[in-house]
């Protein structure tokens, strides 16, 4: 029997896509050789991701996950991609999402730390067990976005929008708030705040945690019209002032109208709940993942 090597498991992943016990199984088989190895992967169906790599993967499902943590929680938003909507319907993939889901919540949305965490119930990685998925089901898929919040004493609330599966759909965010207060309360004004995260898009949580570059954009942009209008500068920088502070209320999510009573700004709307919670309430931040958001499908794909 030869002696299976690393670099020759890899040599075969590197051919195949197939998962690295697969492919140690198939050196095994084939006494090392990489060419036979490769056949007897394609005659067990576990060498399509390779083929299938290439491909984009735009569809699929988000999916969260929350838990408490004494006082405290974690919640985590996960996005893995398939090639088609038809596949993020199938039991298997939607069963490996929420399988990843619940994974996340032990590295806290880790993005690196979940592709090579323990998949539930195998000796595989996250990874290596989507690749031979891809091969199973035929279709390129992948963990593309993971994200967390942790509040040491209060709740992480989550929404779902467009729910395709209990806890996932095209749409998922969390929300975090920090109190002593009544959890459950608590629990009910985050998802309420959540579900208007989820149609109000917000750049950020407060003004201060807006991205510097899309500041200075707009400050730009905003100057570039008065200047246009043939005002003193004096002037063009109050007016640049004014609308950027329309750019926050519109952008930043404790400075948006909340969409459900469409007249109170949602920081006023946390600091009113603490009455009703007995306790201050504190915003710990938020997390949003849209279905594909950046991904843009290529011709190629038929």
């Amino acid at each position: 029997m030869a002696q299976i090597t690393a670099s020759m498991v890899k040599e075969l992943r590197d051919k195949t896509g197939a998962g690295m016990m697969d492919c140690k199984a198939a050196l095994k088989e084939t006494d090392g050789d990489v060419e036979q190895a490769v056949d007897w992967l394609r005659k067990k169906g576990l060498s399509k991701a390779a083929k299938k790599a290439g491909r984009t993967a735009a569809q699929g499902l988000v999916a969260s996950s929350t838990e408490a943590e004494g006082a405290g929680a974690i919640g985590v938003l996960v996005e893995v991609n398939s090639e088609t909507d038809f596949v993020a319907r199938n039991d298997l993939f939607q069963k490996m999402v929420g399988d990843i889901a619940a994974t996340a919540i032990a590295v806290k949305g880790d993005l690196a730390a979940l592709q090579t965490a323990k998949y539930p119930g195998t000796d595989k990685t996250v990874d290596e067990h989507i690749a031979e998925m891809v091969g199973q089901i035929g279709e390129n898929m992948a963990l593309r976005r993971a994200e967390g919040i942790v509040v040491d004493e209060g709740v992480v609330a989550s929404y779902i929008h467009g729910m395709v599966t209990d806890g996932a759909g095209k749409i998922g965010v969390i929300v975090g708030l920090k109190s002593s207060g009544d959890k459950a309360k608590l629990a009910a004004l985050g998802k309420q705040i959540a579900m208007h995260v989820a149609a109000a898009r917000p750049l950020s949580g407060r003004v201060e945690d807006l991205d510097p570059v899309v500041v200075e954009r707009e400050k730009t942009i905003l100057a570039d019209q008065a200047r246009s209008s043939g005002k003193p500068e004096n002037i063009i920088e109050k007016m640049v002032e004014g609308r950027l502070r329309k750019f926050y209320e519109e952008s930043v999510l404790l400075e948006q109208v909340f969409v459900i009573d469409g007249e109170t700004k949602v920081a006023k709307v946390i600091e009113n709940a603490a009455k009703d919670v007995g306790a201050p309430i504190e915003f710990a931040g938020f997390a949003r993942l849209e279905l594909g958001e950046g991904v843009e499908a290529s011709e190629d794909d038929d």
